[in-house]
């Protein structure tokens, strides 16, 4: 078993030396890389999924700070459990918050790309 072992691990490195890139070989620098640009209805989809994304992520951090603040209010740390439930709730709303902003900004972008397009 060892020496199948050793057979592989000493195939994958003589693989792995093996590949060489072009761009080393000339020194050659990799391509800056430039911000694509991307379309009105890419934007206006991409904030649609950013707020969907700050929601599910927010009822994730509610679901989270109730089974914790429950768990301690069964073994009777009444006041981990009020801890526990006021972190959820701001988790819940930073996460709900910044997925708003972020996916409505986005959506505005897009929508005053589809505007100066239409001008």
């Amino acid at each position: 078993m060892s020496l199948r072992l050793l057979e592989a691990t000493i195939l994958l490195a003589g693989m792995v030396f093996a590949q060489t890139s072009d761009s080393t070989e000339r020194g050659e620098s990799p391509p800056a890389h430039t911000k694509a640009h991307t379309s009105a209805k890419r934007d206006v989809g991409s904030g649609a999924g950013d707020i969907g994304k700050g929601a599910a992520k927010g009822v994730g951090s509610a679901a989270k700070g109730t089974g914790k603040a429950g768990l301690d209010l069964v073994t009777l740390h009444p006041v981990n459990a009020a801890t526990d439930l006021g972190k959820g709730a701001a988790s819940t709303g930073k996460n709900v918050g910044g997925g708003a902003v972020k996916g409505t900004g986005k959506m505005l972008r897009g929508t005053g790309k589809a505007i100066k397009h239409l001008f």
